[in-house]
């Protein structure tokens, strides 16, 4: 097998190596800093959003969006805090930026305009589901759903002759990519992702639904959460909602659907929902992905 011709890719190499070329966004941090620091204000915290112009236009359309349904216009980061609220606003704004960190992936490898695509409609669903079961902070479901499939970005740009293969052997075999990856690599896109998060600091309540999403019985502390993408990304693979790597529709893990305790009517009417605000909001992200 030719792969073994390449340096072992093991994990922390691959997050070695892309955590290197790939960062999170400056802003980030800072942000993260002044939300957790009991003295900060509302207007500390505009501050940091509203110096990157870019990442302020975008949050203001999302926050203008079918997604939020306000009844009066937002017209300021303060007042977008205030209806959103300071955490979920930080981890609006890392969606909002993050589709402008991954840059120059070889088009044949990944669609990223169909691959974003893809993330954006798994964030919108999982959001939409649990805005449906009455879950707070409903924000981090849509972040989660948007990095869900980051981990094939990192093979991508890690080791792209070894993508090139996988989804090769994808065509000429029909199994799915995430089966084939853990035969021949040890290990899926999701636990990757999930590593690669970890390295970032983004939160666990984020991190493990990213590295548990096509195993969900393996999350120890976000069970629910992590439920919720796995049922989002299987919703969005079977409706065609943008792809990425993947070709087929990953099995449904049963205790997974149990946890949701959902009727396949319900799922019907939330997607019915979920349709508007996934064109308008990827129309609002890939708008600015340059930004």
């Amino acid at each position: 097998m030719a792969m073994s011709d390449y340096p072992p890719a093991t994990i922390e190499r691959l997050v070695e190596e892309t955590s290197t070329v790939y960062s999170l966004p400056l802003f980030y941090e800072r942000l993260n800093e002044t939300i957790n620091h009991p003295r900060s204000s509302i207007d500390d915290i505009s501050k940091i959003i509203t110096e990157d112009q870019g990442l302020t236009a975008r949050l203001l359309r999302l926050a203008n969006s079918p997604m939020f349904g306000c009844y009066a216009k937002v017209e300021s980061i303060a007042k977008a805090v205030t209806i959103i609220g300071t955490q979920q606003l930080r981890d609006l704004a890392l969606a909002a930026s993050v589709m402008g960190v991954f840059k120059g992936i070889p088009e044949d490898l990944l669609n990223m305009t169909s691959f974003w695509r893809h993330c954006i409609a798994c964030g919108i669903i999982a959001r939409s589901l649990a805005v449906y079961r009455r879950e707070s902070n409903v924000e981090r479901l849509f972040v989660a759903g948007m990095l869900h499939d980051v981990g094939q970005v990192v093979l991508a740009t890690a080791r792209p002759e070894v993508s090139r293969e996988l989804l090769e052997a994808q065509r000429d075999t029909g199994m799915l990519y995430l089966h084939l990856e853990r035969e021949r690599l040890g290990f899926d896109h999701a636990e990757l992702g999930g590593a690669l998060l970890k390295k970032w600091k983004i939160p666990a309540s984020i991190g493990e639904p990213v590295a548990c999403h096509h195993n969900p019985g393996s999350a120890e502390q976000f069970r629910l959460e992590t439920a919720l993408i796995h049922l989002a990304d299987i919703i969005c693979q079977s409706m065609e909602l943008g792809h990425g790597a993947e070709a087929g529709v990953p099995p449904l893990d049963e205790p997974a659907w149990d946890r949701l305790g959902m009727s396949p009517q319900m799922l019907g009417t939330v997607l019915k929902q979920s349709e508007s605000q996934i064109n308008e909001t990827f129309s609002i992200l890939s708008g600015g992905a340059d930004g």
